[in-house]
């Protein structure tokens, strides 16, 4: 994952001195109050919308310093999921829950076979937008939504809630 997000901190160099502020409380806001069972999917870029509220004209520098905040988030909370979904398959599998040992085995390639479908979506949604220096808002919104969505599939699913 990381190899993916070094290039894309090249696209934010220029907004990092202007001081902008990036707060998650947002979307961290609006899943609270969604509940169990409710349509998570509306608080997907709520923490970037707002901070890109406090820009001056919304340059795509700003958008992308905005939208790689929130993608960062989301991609913790897979990788949160992912760590704790490592940490039982680590115990023996008489100890973890027959569908966690069952599922085990597929997770890895999961993940894996994901990342490779995100990156081809967002290249092929980011070709249809401005190219060049506009490319990169359009690539960090569809991998902001892409990643927010698999996070909140994999939080509901492992959760019990999917």
């Amino acid at each position: 994952m990381l190899r993916f997000l070094l290039p894309l901190s090249l696209f934010v160099t220029p907004v990092l001195a202007q001081d902008m502020s990036f707060q998650i409380g947002p979307t961290e806001d609006c899943l609270a109050q969604s509940g169990h069972g409710a349509d998570k999917h509306v608080c997907i870029g709520r923490a970037a919308a707002a901070c890109m509220e406090q820009a001056s004209g919304a340059s795509d520098d700003e958008m992308s310093f905005c939208l790689l905040q929130e993608f960062g988030w989301w991609d913790q909370q897979i990788n949160d999921v992912t760590m704790d979904l490592r940490r039982a398959m680590g115990q023996p599998n008489d100890e973890l829950p027959a569908d966690l040992a069952n599922q085990a085995s597929t997770a890895r390639d999961l993940y894996e076979l994901w990342v490779f479908y995100r990156k081809a979506r967002c290249d092929h949604e980011a070709s249809f937008g401005q190219v060049g220096a506009g490319a990169g808002p359009d690539y960090l919104q569809c991998l902001l939504q892409e990643t927010a969505e698999q996070a909140l599939y994999l939080g509901a699913l492992y959760s019990g809630e999917g």
